[in-house]
């Protein structure tokens, strides 16, 4: 799916216009230092691609998916305006399959007779079934919220826009009572699937549910590859004799050309300080599991609206929850002389940029200060930036967002509270 998403990528003309066409990129905070590649940019990308076809083939796995995660989550970290969290997913999953011997059972590495593993320990398993369970439930449980349950937010705007797809456009997707079956499904399936894909008895019924959910919403957002990595993903759940079916009627295709090394190859002994490795790696999946339990949660420590402020939103598996419209404009101020002049975006930022930095706080907040270092080279003295900044948030009216008396100068981007954002006059119920 990675190595088909790479070439789709580079296909849509993507590459230029995310990552070489803008003058300027927003940083993750932290990872100020992953510098803009340029043109080098293609090269990346075929590293990208290259490591996920040897993944594919289970050639030389374990420098494949290092290089794989190492080259997917630079790319991901260059420009966090293309933040999604099926790009964070791949990276997390592709993180943890660095310590898991995902190569031990039908791969060409099995098959050049370098494995010594006789059985997959089934932590490996758990591991990957932890990570989707984790996703699945925070995203359920965030969708607990007033605007989500009540209102029908923001399934009303979206749905109810939907004009131009046959039949159900202009009648269906009208109909408030679909927002409601379509809002309440949703946080009845991210809540309810973990457990049906671990029950035996109800799995098949559960990834039914996986693929009707991911297909229809795959049909009615663009969204990506994101419907099919959960698809193809929640195969995990399945039992060994499942993918061992599987592998036999790949096995059948190939006729048995690589069964026969398989079977020898399974036969080795273990190494003799396997049990030492087992823990090791046993620690460091569990720490990477931990981390993405505890890190979604850092909200709380944020007053006001998640929604308003963003402040611990991003890599907390909040899934289509918001729409937001933003105006921004900002002023750059002599403090001294008083006078001002007002900042044309358009020449620093592509539209898309434009758009996520509109009501994103932290994007604000590095723009001003990309704006203040760039007109100092030019010779303003004594230089302000203010901004005149208001957001819509769930079909509101817009409200101010940033106060526009503050020297966004005078703030760096940090974990703490960013007190200059206006606080919400609205309330939003639940989690």
């Amino acid at each position: 799916m990675m190595l088909f998403s790479i070439i789709r990528f580079w296909s849509k003309g993507w590459i230029e216009k995310l990552y070489i066409d803008p003058a300027f990129h927003f940083k993750y905070y932290g990872f100020e230092w992953v510098t803009d590649p340029g043109s080098n940019i293609y090269l990346l990308f075929v590293i990208c691609g290259l490591s996920s076809f040897f993944l594919i083939l289970g050639l030389y796995y374990r420098a494949a998916i290092i290089i794989f995660f190492l080259s997917f989550t630079y790319i991901e970290l260059i420009d966090k305006t293309t933040y999604l969290n099926h790009y964070y997913f791949v990276s997390i999953l592709s993180l943890i399959l660095c310590f898991i011997p995902a190569n031990a059972y039908f791969s060409l590495d099995n098959f050049r007779n370098k494995i010594t593993y006789r059985s997959v320990p089934r932590f490996y398993i758990t591991s990957i079934q932890s990570l989707i369970v984790i996703v699945y439930f925070f995203a359920g449980i965030a969708k607990l919220n007033s605007d989500w349950l009540i209102e029908a937010q923001p399934l009303s705007i979206w749905i109810s826009s939907k004009y131009d797809f046959p039949i159900f456009g202009n009648y269906i997707f009208q109909k408030k009572i679909t927002h409601y079956l379509m809002s309440w499904g949703g946080m009845l399936y991210d809540l309810s699937i973990p457990f049906l894909l671990l029950s035996k008895r109800l799995r098949w019924f559960g990834f039914s549910l996986v693929i009707i959910f991911h297909l229809f919403t795959a049909f009615l957002f663009p969204i990506g590859m994101f419907p099919y990595i959960m698809i193809l993903s929640a195969l995990i759940f399945f039992s060994a004799d499942f993918h061992k079916n599987i592998i036999g009627y790949l096995r059948h295709l190939f006729k048995q050309f690589l069964a026969e090394k398989s079977k020898i190859k399974l036969q080795i002994n273990l190494r003799a300080n396997y049990n030492s490795f087992k823990r090791t790696m046993f620690s460091i999946i569990s720490l990477l599991i931990i981390i993405q339990v505890i890190f979604p949660l850092r909200y709380i420590f944020y007053p006001g609206e998640l929604f308003w402020h963003e402040q611990g939103y991003r890599f907390s598996w909040r899934v289509m929850l918001m729409e937001k419209r933003g105006y921004t404009q900002f002023r750059i101020i002599d403090s001294v002389t008083k006078k001002q002049f007002y900042v044309n975006n358009d020449e620093f930022l592509t539209e898309f940029q434009e758009k996520q930095m509109s009501f994103q706080p932290d994007f604000i907040l590095e723009f001003a200060h990309y704006l203040g270092d760039f007109y100092k080279k030019r010779g303003v003295e004594n230089i302000k930036v203010c901004t005149d900044s208001y957001v819509a948030l769930n079909g509101r009216k817009s409200q101010q967002f940033v106060d526009p008396e503050i020297n966004l100068l005078d703030y760096n981007d940090s974990f703490s509270n960013k007190q200059w954002i206006i606080p919400f006059n609205d309330e939003i119920k639940g989690f």
